[in-house]
């Protein structure tokens, strides 16, 4: 690779990664779970900090580690608590964090490429309204129970 080559390389990652710094959202505390080793589907929790002065929105999130990554909620109808595709995604308000917990908003991952093993890592794309794409990894931990985390109620 030239060095014309490398520059242009590195100048068009750090432009690609200039929103998501300007905006200064962190995530903290991730962790992904499947009911059991043959389960089909999993989900992902974690607390995302909005440090900077502007609002945002997750919007979108991606994952080799399975066929459709969705944003999540559970809502009630007719008094039955139902999961449900959350497709204006969710705001991440300035100076705020919010928290991707179980029975709350999280990240479902339907038609998983293989199990999730306790210790390995899955691989996530966060998309933001204003800060772009966030790529994380994401541990998975299977004896993680409910309350047990940094964020107060994160995990429940």
């Amino acid at each position: 690779m030239s060095l014309r080559s490398t520059a242009f390389t590195a100048l068009a990652a750090l432009t690609l990664a200039a929103p998501a710094m300007a905006q200064e959202i962190h995530v903290l505390d991730p962790y992904a779970r499947s009911a059991s080793p043959m389960a089909r589907t999993g989900a992902a929790f974690m607390l995302i900090e909005n440090i900077g002065d502007a609002d945002d929105r997750l919007i979108d999130v991606t994952s080799p580690a399975a066929k459709l990554a969705q944003l999540h909620t559970h809502r009630e109808k007719d008094g039955v608590m139902k999961m449900v595709h959350v497709e204006e995604g969710f705001a991440v308000p300035a100076g705020e964090t919010i928290f991707l917990q179980r029975g709350g908003n999280h990240v479902m991952l339907m038609g998983l490429a293989e199990p999730f093993e306790q210790g390995k890592t899955i691989s996530l794309t966060l998309v933001f309204e204003k800060s772009g794409e966030i790529e994380i990894e994401v541990p998975v931990d299977l004896a993680r129970k409910a309350g047990q985390g940094n964020g107060q109620g994160h995990g429940d």
